[in-house]
């Protein structure tokens, strides 16, 4: 049974802008091609809907870049993860990188899929 990392962003909006080109023309294509990445997703400007018994938004706001990863098991993960995001390939990505200070909050979720 696979684990899906759901990785959540929320990019300064200052720099959303640049973020988002940075993110079309070097680490999307970097991600789909060297990670199993099932997609990489920006916000579109629509706002959120946010319901429940108790619903709370972050001060830092909704998340505006989300992308998710399948891995065979966490081991895996935990092992992969930090050997590709120390890459030079993925060194010479983030170097492009408009403001690496731009993130507000990161969250990573993982998931298993029960439709499968």
């Amino acid at each position: 049974m696979a684990l899906y990392e759901i990785r959540d962003y929320t990019i300064d909006p200052e720099w959303f802008d640049r973020y988002v080109t940075w993110a079309r023309e070097h680490a999307t294509p970097w991600i789909m091609s060297n990670l199993d990445a099932l997609g990489f997703w920006v916000h579109d400007g629509q706002p959120a809907e946010v319901a429940g018994s108790s619903p709370v938004v972050s001060p830092n706001g909704q998340p505006n870049v989300t992308w998710i990863l399948r891995w065979p098991d966490r081991a895996t993960r935990d092992a992969e993860f930090p050997r590709k995001f120390g890459s030079d390939s993925w060194k010479e990505v983030w170097a492009k990188h408009p403001n690496p200070d731009s993130y507000v909050h990161m969250n990573a979720r993982f998931m298993e899929r029960l439709d499968s």
